[in-house]
């Protein structure tokens, strides 16, 4: 099977976020917009090269961007990357009320008959 880019995007994403702690850090930065990584670091109980390497999954995943200002790293969520997750349960759920329907429409057609 040949995979699109927007399907290969959309493994890089869940599997970046399949992590509890990388979902975290996607929740805080949603809530809060851009923070620093030490802030970021201090929410967990872990070391801050701990976080970074989080950070740097979700970097790799595109799923947020990071700027330097002055000699702090401010790490930023890119929403858009999270709509690719959105279209495809979209998508998926379409194709489940086609199916429920087509069910439905089936049953419905058997029990006239009986």
């Amino acid at each position: 099977m040949v995979e699109r880019e927007t399907d290969i995007d959309l493994t890089a994403i869940l599997k970046a976020a399949a992590d509890p702690t990388r979902r975290s850090i996607l929740t805080l930065l949603a809530q809060h917009g851009p923070m620093r990584v030490t802030d970021l670091a201090q929410r967990y109980d872990m070391s801050l090269n701990s976080v970074s390497k989080h950070i740097k999954t979700l970097e790799n995943a595109s799923l947020v961007s990071r700027r330097t200002e002055w000699r702090e790293h401010l790490i930023e969520l890119k929403p858009e990357r999270l709509a690719l997750v959105d279209q495809w349960f979209t998508d998926l759920r379409s194709i489940w009320d086609m199916r429920l329907e087509a069910l439905e429409t089936l049953m419905t057609k058997d029990i006239r008959n009986d």
